[in-house]
């Protein structure tokens, strides 16, 4: 099959870049919008939705002096390592060089803890992304289910799905105040399961899908994900090549990816 009309991977060179802050945008009292710029931004490729650059994190001098040489990927030097989390490119404009990374002040984690208190003018070590899963537009809906980690990847989703589309948006958030616009020229209907009210697995257990071609994304903590993924394939009977499933986080703190 043309990999043009299938799910595909394709690979980039991994390139580390120092950026500065341009804007900080608070979307909700827990999100927050971190807009990156600077010359060392040209060429960034980010091709899939869901693609995930290393934001990487110094708690030492000596870390700090490694983020000058340090590029994560199989050949990593050995000595002082930053902390490195995943996040998702929210939108990249190569015209005005601006990248937008949406964060949750989740209050732990190194980088909640720089996005509280990042300001214009700092500066940001990024790599990657080292791939992007290309998911070409060849289904007539959509299933996209997470929580505040997954809206940066179903935000660029729904933007770029066209009119003759549907979409069923599912995302566990902590409580009102952080439901964000989700535009897009489909036609979209958003579940907000709160928190601290709704089940998730219940939720996903009630949907009622379409019988047209469907792609299932699911991303959140790393063991709700697969319990998520288990519904879809056992009693939703979805097909297995049509579904993915990432686990963003785990609740011990890592790195899941």
């Amino acid at each position: 099959m043309n990999s043009q009309l299938s799910i595909h991977r394709v690979s980039h060179e991994i390139k580390r870049r120092k950026l500065q802050v341009l804007r900080v945008t608070d979307l909700t009292p827990r999100m927050r919008r971190i807009t990156l710029h600077g010359p060392e931004l040209a060429g960034f490729v980010s091709l899939g939705t869901d693609d995930h650059v290393k934001l990487l994190f110094a708690t030492t001098a000596e870390e700090q002096a490694a983020l000058e040489t340090f590029t994560p990927g199989p050949k990593a030097s050995d000595g002082p390592r930053p902390a490195m989390r995943d996040y998702t490119p929210r939108r990249y404009d190569p015209e005005t060089g601006e990248l937008d990374i949406d964060f949750v002040l989740h209050g732990d984690g190194p980088a909640a803890t720089w996005a509280a208190q990042a300001a214009p003018g700092q500066f940001l070590h990024i790599a990657g992304p080292r791939g992007s899963m290309i998911v070409p537009d060849m289904f007539d809906s959509y299933l996209l289910i997470g929580d505040e980690t997954a809206l940066p990847a179903i935000g660029r989703r729904l933007e770029g799905l066209p009119a003759n589309r549907r979409a069923c948006v599912v995302v566990e958030i902590e409580d009102a105040a952080e439901r964000q616009p989700l535009p897009s020229e489909a036609q979209v209907e958003v579940i907000w399961v709160l928190r601290s009210e709704g089940n998730l697995l219940d939720v996903t257990r009630n949907l009622t899908l379409p019988q047209s071609s469907l792609y299932a994304w699911v991303a959140m903590e790393s063991a709700l994900s697969r319990k998520v993924r288990r519904v879809l394939l056992d009693e939703l009977k979805l097909d297995e090549a049509a579904v993915k499933a990432a686990g963003y986080w785990r609740l011990d703190d890592s790195d899941e990816e």
